[in-house]
Parts: structure tokens; C-alpha cells; sequence
């Protein structure tokens, strides 16, 4: 059974320095938020970030990169940050950019306990430089590898007392997986349930993958790039 905690500074106060954080997310859709700002405030450092992209500059991840709590990034995306550029371009900031499905299927695969998969994506491109590369069918495969973390970093928009999870239409983006790669995983959530009030059929992340859950007070559910009529 998962924790149920009531205090994000105690949800996040074993998360050390140097730890892989895996967070989910999808721009700015399903992000743990306030769990970010908890880890900014607790000041934590030279932290391995894996996720589909590092937020905006002043939301989301981009909190913990503006104030150089991140290391390294593991990312997919990065169009929407300003400071992630700077950062790798000036060398402060260690990137490893993976394709997108191979990173969902990374994670996912090391959530599975598959320590390795071939994939096409990536053969012939800068990505397979050194990398081993193998022919099956006559078709040229790159070898990835899979990634877990120390620490998942989940949103989600119901949890029971259980800790089983379910996430609300496009919020589930990489969430799921993330939480099955993590040693331990930590949820915020809009509401927390009674056990059995969940549906079982609509569970999206059963409890056995769920250390902590905490209940946000809000979210505030920012835009990533708001384009209107002129």
C-alpha cells in the first residue's frame, strides 16, 4: 500500500543529490508541478533528468534548470526553452537527445525488466555514431538501452489509498511508464479515493508501482504556446 503523504517538502526530502529523476509529462500536459517546485525549494542538486523535454523557461522543469539543479537531460524535445539552449550550447548542461519513441520504449522497457532492445530509428544518424548496429532480415538495427531511475516523479488525476492511478485523457502521455521504471515513485494527484471506489477496468497504473501519493492543493495547468486569431 502507498504512503499517503500531506506534506511535499517530507514526499521529496530523501531525493539527493546526483539522483536519475524520471518525470512525466508532455510539454507542459500531466506534469508533476508542484512536486518540481518541491525540489526546487529543497535545493537539490546535479540531478539526471529523464523526460520528454526540460518544460519552459520559467515553468515545469525549466525551475530546476534556471537555477542549476540539473546535470544532465534526457530528452526527446526541447524546442520551448530558451535556457536549455544556452546551457548546452555553453557546455553547462549535459544532453542525451533520443527519439521519442525510442525513449517512451527506453523507459518502458526498463519498467518490464528488458535490459536492451533493437529499434530502427536512429540507424544511419548522428544518434548511431559508436553504437552497435545489427542486421536482421536484411534491415539494420540500432541497440538501445533501457533506463530506469532512482526516483519517478508521476501526476495523475485519481488516486485510491491503494495507490492504483488514473489519468485523465491526454495526462497520460508518459506518466505510466515513468512510474514502472522508477525505484521509487512519487504521485500528486487532484483527488484521492477511498479504496474500491476506483474502477478496476479503468486503472492505468496499478499500486504495485506506487511508493508515495500526495494530494495537490492546486494546478495551475499552464499553456505551453498559446496562439490566438489576430
Amino acid at each position: 500500500m502507498a504512503k499517503i503523504y500531506t506534506s511535499y517538502a517530507d514526499i521529496v526530502a530523501d531525493i539527493h543529490d546526483n539522483a536519475t529523476l524520471l518525470v512525466g509529462g508532455f510539454g507542459l500536459v500531466g506534469i508533476p508541478e508542484n512536486l518540481i517546485i518541491a525540489l526546487r525549494d529543497k535545493g537539490v542538486k546535479n540531478l539526471t533528468v529523464v523526460s520528454n523535454n526540460c518544460g519552459v523557461d520559467n515553468w515545469g522543469l525549466g525551475l530546476l534548470l534556471r537555477e542549476k539543479q540539473i546535470k544532465k537531460m534526457v530528452s526527446s524535445y526541447v524546442g520551448e526553452n530558451k535556457e536549455f539552449e544556452r546551457q548546452f550550447l555553453s557546455g553547462e548542461l549535459e544532453v542525451e537527445l533520443t527519439p521519442q519513441g525510442t525513449l517512451a520504449e527506453r523507459v518502458r522497457a526498463g519498467g518490464a525488466g528488458i535490459p536492451a532492445f533493437y529499434t530502427p530509428a536512429g540507424v544511419g544518424t548522428p544518434i548511431a555514431e559508436g553504437r552497435e548496429v545489427r542486421d536482421f532480415n536484411g534491415k539494420e538495427y540500432l541497440l538501445e538501452h533501457a533506463i530506469t531511475g532512482d526516483f519517478a516523479l508521476i501526476k495523475a488525476w485519481k488516486a485510491d489509498k491503494m495507490g492504483n492511478l488514473v489519468f485523465r485523457k491526454t495526462a497520460q502521455n508518459f506518466n505510466p511508464m515513468m512510474a514502472a521504471a522508477g525505484k521509487i515513485t512519487i504521485v500528486e494527484v487532484e483527488e484521492i479515493v477511498e479504496i474500491g471506489e476506483l474502477d478496476p477496468e479503468h486503472i492505468h497504473t496499478p499500486s504495485v508501482y506506487v511508493q508515495r501519493v500526495i494530494q495537490a492543493p492546486s494546478f495551475e495547468k499552464r499553456i505551453e504556446r498559446r496562439t490566438v486569431r489576430s
